[in-house]
C-alpha cells in the first residue's frame, strides 16, 4: 500500500481515538492487529483499540492526542505525541483525581492493505500518574 493510504489510516485511527467515533477503528485497524504493548486488558484488533479508548474517554472526557512529529514509509508509520486530559472518572482503579495531565509519548506502526497490522509503543505512564498524585519518585 502506499505511504498516503497508511497515513489515512493513521488519521482515522486518531480521529477515533480523539472523538469517540470507535466505528473508525473497524476502518483503520486489522482484525489481527498485533498490539506489542497492549493497555492491561487490551483484547486484540479493533475492539480492543475501542474497550482501551472507552475506558480512556470515561477517565479523561476531554481526551485529546497532538502530534509533533511524523515519519512514513510504504509499510510503516512512527510518530510522537502528547497526550492531555482531565481525571473526572475512574481510572485503573485510580479514583477521579479532577487533575490535568500532559504527557508524551512514541508510536510504531506497520500497515497491510491500508490497515494497521502492527503496533509497539511507549507513553510516560509514571508522569501521568505522578500528575494525578499518586505516584511519586525518590530523589537521589
Amino acid at each position: 500500500m502506499s505511504k498516503e493510504q497508511n497515513v489515512q489510516a493513521l488519521t482515522k485511527f486518531a480521529e477515533a481515538a480523539n472523538t469517540g467515533k470507535y466505528e473508525l477503528f473497524d476502518e483503520a485497524v486489522a482484525l489481527d492487529c498485533v498490539d506489542h504493548d497492549p493497555a492491561p486488558g487490551q483484547g486484540p484488533g479493533p475492539e480492543g483499540y475501542r474497550a482501551f479508548f472507552t475506558q480512556m474517554r470515561a477517565a479523561f472526557p476531554d481526551l485529546k492526542a497532538d502530534l509533533a512529529v511524523m515519519v512514513a514509509d510504504e509499510d510503516s508509520i512512527a510518530f510522537a505525541y502528547t497526550l492531555s486530559g482531565t481525571q473526572k472518572g475512574p481510572l485503573m482503579g485510580i479514583p477521579a483525581t479532577g487533575k490535568k495531565v500532559s504527557i508524551r509519548g512514541v508510536q510504531l506502526s506497520k500497515f497491510r492493505d491500508g490497515k494497521m497490522v502492527e503496533r509497539w509503543g511507549s507513553s510516560d505512564q509514571l508522569g501521568m500518574l505522578q500528575q494525578l498524585g499518586v505516584a511519586t519518585v525518590p530523589r537521589a
